[in-house]
């Protein structure tokens, strides 16, 4: 692995965050906030840590696939630590509860350990607003479409941060496509925000929760979440836009181009959507019934939290009083999460639906085993490498969850809780159940579980594979050809 070559592309990536930490700076120093000094001094350590990198890093005309998980895995642990010094520096948080709030943001997760948001300066929410964007779309997605490297060898950098089973290539060249999706990714964001403040909203509060939303964060300016704003046309415009966020942007690049039709015709959207419309339908008679809700309260907290905990984590009702036939559905969204190629994490449909036609493939081989079946997604053929490593992923997904639920319950959490503070961090939705519920915050945790939870919630976004690899031996040694 060419050591000089990550250094270098670490130091661009120090010097983006630097330029990006202005933003907030300006803001607290127009509104002569107190948080000032705090970004003064995070943008510059990030200039100072790039100017280090830049001193032991040399550009290359190439990259390998071990250079480029490598510039993923540590652009992200740069990215996040970067990302913790307005809390810290600010004295807002301390180090461990400023990694985790810094993590919780970039990977999208929303979940805070700040117990109160009403002291803090505009320009710390903004920036917790702002990592939930960065990392919504990617650091390094952004940042190839932004600050393009060595051609076509930056795919190994975008692969490596995943965004799903497929890689779906709307455009031959990889700057193209990424410039794209940012772009359309851009268009979301102002959309959301212009519709926000038609409900009402000011500019200031719009910005960031459009930020939060497209981003499928779930991060507030306000303590109660979208509950602070009591109003329905707020609720059903931010669940339709969290609904779009957990499509595929690159699919939405393709309906741009090709119509609507497409997105009506892509398998993996429409089993998105009903799973949504199903759950939202059974969540609704389960409140009605059990609960006694009226059919109309019953729809609107149901349409915003289904739409919200199988991609986001705002919150607009207390779930935590459900019924537990609709906990468990909730949870089962959450590990399921949202699209390939869209900003939610989880399994992602796709994933679900390999799974489902290859078990299919297997029983129907059993009958007849002369049979040859042809698994496809959306037209497209899935070899079976494709498949072995859906099936290995979906091993390694709930292996983690109950490696992460085991170590919570040995700091003292009760088993269900921990299986959905597991569940809810590994696919990045932020509040769960029981201690950590729709009105509670991660603050009352211990570091050791904070700790866990930090590696968990990098590994859903990350999805798995490119930590895990940082693990073997092999990764680091020079003889080793990759």
């Amino acid at each position: 692995m060419n050591i000089y070559t990550v250094n270098y592309i670490l130091s661009r990536l120090s010097f983006a965050m630097a330029a990006v930490l202005v933003i907030p700076l300006v803001l607290a120093v127009v509104g002569d906030e107190p948080s000032r000094e705090a970004f003064t001094l995070s943008v510059l350590v990030s200039a100072f840590l790039g100017v280090g990198f830049r001193r032991y890093g040399k550009p290359s005309e190439e990259l390998t696939a071990r250079e480029g998980i490598a510039i993923t895995a540590f652009g992200w642990f740069t990215g996040t630590f970067l990302g913790m010094l307005p809390y810290l520096l600010g004295n807002y948080l301390g180090f461990l509860d400023a990694l985790f709030e810094s993590i919780s943001g970039f990977t999208g997760t929303g979940a805070t350990v700040f117990s109160s948001l009403g002291t803090l300066p505009y320009s710390i929410l903004f920036w917790r607003m702002m990592t939930a964007w960065i990392g919504g779309l990617g650091i390094i997605v952004i940042f190839i479409a932004l600050l393009p490297q060595s051609g076509a060898s930056t795919i190994y950098m975008y692969s490596a941060e995943g965004a799903g089973p497929t890689m779906d290539r709307v455009m031959p060249r990889l700057r193209d496509m990424t410039m794209a999706l940012f772009k359309i990714y851009l268009i979301f964001t102002a959309v959301t925000t212009g519709v926000f403040m038609l409900c009402g909203v000011d500019f200031a509060i719009a910005i960031t929760h459009a930020m939060s939303t497209i981003g499928t964060c779930g991060f507030s300016t306000y303590d109660d979440s979208t509950m602070h704003f009591h109003s329905l046309a707020f609720e059903m415009w931010t669940a339709l836009f969290m609904f779009l966020a957990g499509g595929s942007f690159s699919l939405y690049y393709r309906a741009w181009i090709k119509g609507p039709a497409v997105i009506l015709r892509n398998t993996e959207f429409r089993t998105y959507l009903s799973l949504i419309l199903v759950a939202m339908l059974l969540i609704a008679l389960n409140l009605i019934i059990e609960m006694g809700l009226d059919s109309g309260a019953a729809a609107r907290a149901t349409v915003f939290q289904v739409t919200s905990l199988s991609t986001t984590g705002f919150v607009s009702a207390d779930f935590e009083t459900w019924p537990t036939f609709s906990k468990l559905l909730l949870l089962l969204l959450m590990t399921i999460g949202g699209c390939a190629g869209s900003t939610a994490s989880g399994i992602k449909v796709a994933r679900i639906i390999l799974l489902v036609r290859n078990a299919r493939a297997v029983i129907l081989q059993k009958l007849n085993p002369n049979r040859v079946i042809d698994i496809s997604l959306s037209g497209a053929h899935v070899d079976s490498a494709m498949l072995l490593r859906v099936g290995t992923f979906f091993f390694l997904y709930f292996a983690i969850i109950f490696v992460t639920a085991f170590l919570l319950t040995m700091d003292g959490l009760l088993p269900f809780d921990a299986i959905a503070v597991a569940v809810t961090t590994l696919g990045n939705i932020g509040p769960a159940f029981g201690i950590v519920s729709a009105t509670s915050t991660y603050a009352p945790l211990s570091d050791f579980a904070k700790t866990i939870l930090c590696a968990t919630m990098l590994l859903g976004r990350l999805e798995i594979f490119t930590l895990l690899i940082l693990l073997r031996p092999s990764f680091w040694r020079k003889t080793k050809r990759w």
